[in-house]
């Protein structure tokens, strides 16, 4: 009998789901480190979050249909959270590494890999050091949205996540 999508897992599913899971993040983060960073001075913001919202759907629709079609959706559910809240940061980043190498006066100093991933990460937590500041209209405005997406992806992406797996688990319940 299946219980909430994990179904008869054992030990080793889980293992191999945990280590899955932390791949997929590892290998995400490593790819924000290696992928060469584009010096296009010319492109808009507004094209770099249209683009990054694409990517991010993308991955969010692929996510769940994997989610529905998983015999364990909790198991996967699992995977596609360690797949697109670190997608979400990293896409951020990057979007603040490029604003910062267009124009270095977007932020109190210029930003590197890491410090934009640092500071993605602290506005995602609303910890807010204030080390790195946002200096322009344009950069306070791309940190808005960021902060504006960041309850939609903790108060909605995750329910539906949870919420696929939860039916997917509900439906192999009643099909058993």
């Amino acid at each position: 009998m299946a219980t909430l999508g994990f179904g008869s897992v054992g030990q080793a599913q889980l293992l191999k789901t945990g280590l899955r899971a932390v791949g997929i993040s590892v290998l995400l983060l490593g790819l924000y480190y290696v992928l060469p960073e584009p010096h296009r001075h010319h492109q808009s913001v507004a094209l770099r979050l249209a683009v990054a919202f694409a990517i991010f759907a993308a991955a969010l629709i692929y996510e769940v249909q994997a989610i529905m079609r998983s015999p364990h959706p909790m198991l996967r559910a699992t995977v596609a959270m360690a797949t697109v809240i670190p997608l979400f940061l990293i896409l951020f980043a990057w979007i603040y590494l490029t604003m910062s190498t267009s124009n270095p006066a977007f932020f109190g100093h210029p930003l590197d890999r890491t410090s934009s991933l640092y500071f993605t990460v602290t506005v995602f937590s609303t910890v807010g050091f204030g080390d790195i500041t946002p200096k322009t209209d344009v950069a306070r405005l791309v940190t808005t949205v960021q902060m504006m997406t960041d309850l939609i992806v903790v108060g909605v992406v995750v329910r539906l996540i949870f919420g696929a797996a939860r039916g997917s688990a509900q439906q192999a319940l009643v099909s058993e």
